[in-house]
């Protein structure tokens, strides 16, 4: 009997050795927390981009941090993480106000903005706001209401709702991306569409967007994805989006999923390529590398399935085979 081994994907991981610093802030009456990702290569004597990176609606700091997990990525590229933690709303769930409820959201992140510039060597320039769900919702509200401090934005499963897109004034180009699941049940796919014309109008880009199909390099994820770029911006800023045929309400290359997650692209990584072309004044050049090691130096360190969970050699099992440069290479070994 022959085996196969098949080669699906390399993305960045490392092990969380660094600081993470959970926090609060007094505002508005109320404690305010959130979780702080500081990277071992952090020198106070060099201004970092700092991400913000936003729950849905009743998740939590802690989960987020984990689910949509930034911090192998910020490890070799080099930039802070905050986890903000939203309220509990009118029927006691945790959320990030859109509009919907009285709770001053946007007074508390602009508050740790502050903090955070106050406290750690951030690039004013390069503070970017990412999200799912509710998460991504709060991060298009921040491209207008925060305009002058957020260069950019991601959301993943989110939208920009009627009430953000009535109330924006942004003051600059702002690249945005959306990653989205053409069979998301909570935010469903169509919900999207006027946020990113809005986005896309307002860019001044192309009307016409450039497609590009991804590679269904992982077959039992049940999805594939194709990349949607409006181009030739003001400031050569773009207006994007990864459109996941099949996919779910979940967060591309998770390695805690529910639902149908796709896994031909991971949605930390395309957010942060993303985020590192540009700063508050538009393009910048090309993307920061995440990789700072040759290949011939890597040692695989460990086996685990999609979950995490450290495991042997298994014939027809997607397992993540872990190395200690930063990379993760997606593998099936198939029975022939």
């Amino acid at each position: 009997m022959k085996k196969i081994s098949l080669l699906l994907l390399c993305v960045p991981l490392t092990g969380f050795s660094q600081q993470t610093v959970y926090d609060s802030i007094f505002h508005d009456g109320v404690y305010r927390q959130y979780i702080t990702y500081i990277p071992d290569s952090y020198d106070p004597l060099v201004d970092v981009p700092l991400v913000f990176n936003f729950h849905g609606l009743t998740g939590t700091a802690y989960t987020t941090m984990w689910h949509a997990d930034f911090r192998p990525i910020a490890d070799t590229s080099n930039f802070i993480i905050v986890h903000p933690q939203g309220l509990l709303d009118n029927i006691g769930l945790t959320h990030w106000n859109i509009g919907q409820s009285s709770v001053d959201d946007i007074g508390f992140i602009e508050e740790l903005h502050q903090k955070l510039t106050l406290e750690y060597s951030i690039d004013l320039d390069k503070v970017y706001s990412a999200g799912m769900s509710n998460g991504g919702y709060m991060s298009y509200y921040l491209s207008c209401a925060m305009s002058d401090k957020i260069a950019a934005i991601a959301s993943v499963t989110g939208a920009m709702s009627q009430y953000t897109e009535t109330i924006c004034n942004p003051t600059h180009p702002t690249p945005v991306m959306e990653i989205h699941g053409t069979a998301d049940s909570t935010v469903p796919f169509n919900s999207i569409i006027s946020g990113l014309e809005y986005w896309r109008d307002y860019n001044n880009c192309s009307s016409t967007a450039d497609t590009t199909v991804i590679p269904d390099l992982v077959l039992g994820d049940w999805s594939t994805v194709e990349h949607i770029i409006y181009t030739n911006g003001d400031n050569d800023v773009t207006t994007e989006l990864f459109k996941v045929i099949g996919g779910g309400h979940t967060w591309p290359g998770s390695n805690f999923s529910s639902g149908v997650t796709n896994y031909d692209i991971n949605a930390s990584l395309e957010i942060w390529k993303f985020f590192s072309r540009y700063d508050i004044n538009g393009l910048i050049g090309t993307n920061v590398s995440i990789d700072n090691k040759t290949k011939k130096d890597k040692h695989l360190v460990r086996i685990t399935d999609i979950l995490g969970r450290e495991t042997n050699l298994t014939n027809n099992t997607l397992l993540l085979y872990i190395y200690d440069d930063a990379t993760v290479e997606k593998i099936i070994t198939l029975n022939k």
